[in-house]
């Protein structure tokens, strides 16, 4: 175990090297919430620390990325799918393309472009609710593009599309988790060419069946693995091939009918955090080992109904995870080892949830509201509220974090935070 630890922790440490100023994808560098440097304001409003602000057209869920000087999101107008390029200084507009044919939202918080784009130094990936997934080099030139709905099947998920692309060194990866021809996918990330498919039909009631979450890569000893949440189950799969390495099941014990799946897992410490039951569970995982690992790997669970985390992923540093309760607005603080509670209270009574998950940055947590208001925690030994940041909009996204600047994107345009 120890071995593994250390493995993860070079792991993380080389990725933050790798992706410094960068946001890659929605959790940010290391796939866990932790953003990188410091220097970040942790106060600000419509009159203060505000850089500059953009509005974009249609309604947009998802979160950006960056890398470099560049920023990019998504969003989905009547008739198209889009991809906006600005310049994460200036807020300047580079380019914007468009592909394929918007597919409206079902749920008044849903939209056709939930999934949040990923990015490394020669692509920008998007995919979105009506099936389409392009590649663009950084010009925002299409470099290939495909339906996956068209090439797979129809969507079954009885929301909108939520689950995130994600990268592996060579492939980008998607999992499709619905009532049936559920399945993981992955593509040559310059070519587009299917590199492996593998199906992923796991014995869950009806909705349970269903799942929004993203996955999760790791590098472990060495090794790229993807690590699924969905389906009353966590998955581990061999990054280069697919092929399932090991599960853990037991999630859904009472069978529950309608226990789909919205908050991501996030690993840390050598253990990997499963939120569920519509925040009523949370199950800490041992990571290793091959086939059921259910009985042996699951180090401890903790159920309280509605006291957890529905749809905000959970972040994670130092052998502690922070988690964000959507409903009862609570910010809470574990042992990753042991699951045990070290803090938590509730923020300032409101009537609003929480959608966006939860992100760690120089020694603070930010948690912001549907309402736009962003609240800043210290990540010490209690609960102690920072700060609380009230701004114009309904936030679904996660604010991302970049060279001493917050990036808050609402559902119809986008603020630059800096200290001014």
């Amino acid at each position: 175990m120890k071995a593994l630890l250390a493995t993860l922790t070079l792991s993380l440490l080389l990725s933050s090297t790798t992706f410094a100023g960068n946001w890659p994808g929605w959790r940010g560098p290391t796939s866990n919430g932790v953003a990188e440097g410091s220097g970040y304001p942790v106060s600000w409003n419509s009159n203060k620390n505000i850089l500059w602000e953009v509005a974009f057209p249609g309604v947009s869920g998802s979160t950006p990325v960056i890398w470099g000087d560049d920023l990019f999101l998504t969003t989905a107008t009547d008739e198209k799918n889009e991809v906006l390029c600005l310049n994460k200084n200036s807020g300047k507009k580079k380019w914007t393309t468009e592909f394929g044919t918007a597919r409206a939202g079902k749920h008044k918080k849903g939209s056709g472009s939930s999934p949040s784009p990923v990015v490394d130094d020669q692509f920008v990936f998007a995919y979105f609710k009506s099936g389409d997934l392009a590649c663009l080099n950084r010009e925002g030139k299409i470099v290939w593009q495909k339906n996956l709905q068209k090439t797979y099947g129809e969507d079954t998920l009885w929301w909108d599309l939520g689950t995130s692309p994600v990268l592996t060194n060579n492939l980008v990866v998607i999992a499709c988790m619905q009532s049936d021809n559920s399945y993981i996918v992955a593509f040559d990330k310059a070519t587009g060419k299917e590199v492996w498919k593998q199906d992923r039909n796991l014995d869950a009631p009806e909705e349970a069946s269903q799942s929004y979450s993203t996955p999760v890569v790791v590098n472990q000893d060495g090794k790229e693995i993807i690590y699924v949440l969905g389906a009353d189950h966590v998955t581990a799969h061999d990054a280069q091939t697919g092929k399932q390495i090991w599960q853990v099941g037991g999630l859904n014990p009472t069978q529950h009918k309608y226990f789909r799946s919205i908050s991501s897992p996030v690993v840390s410490d050598g253990y990997l955090i499963a939120p569920y039951a519509r925040g009523g569970s949370l199950t800490g995982i041992k990571l290793g080992g091959s086939g059921d690992v259910t009985k042996s790997h699951v180090a401890w669970t903790i159920e309280e109904e509605n006291e957890f985390t529905d749809v905000p992923t959970p972040a994670a540093i130092n052998g502690r995870f922070y988690v964000c309760s959507d409903k009862k607005g609570s910010v809470l603080c574990f042992d990753v080892k042991t699951g045990k509670k070290i803090w938590g209270d509730r923020l300032p009574r409101n009537s609003n949830k929480f959608s966006a998950s939860p992100i760690l940055a120089d020694g603070h947590i930010y948690v912001t509201r549907e309402d736009g208001t962003t609240f800043v925690l210290e990540q010490g030994d209690q609960f102690k509220l920072v700060s609380e940041n009230p701004l114009e909009g309904f936030a679904l996204a996660t604010p991302i974090f970049s060279d001493g600047k917050i990036y808050l994107k609402m559902t119809d345009k986008i603020y630059c935070i800096g200290k001014k």
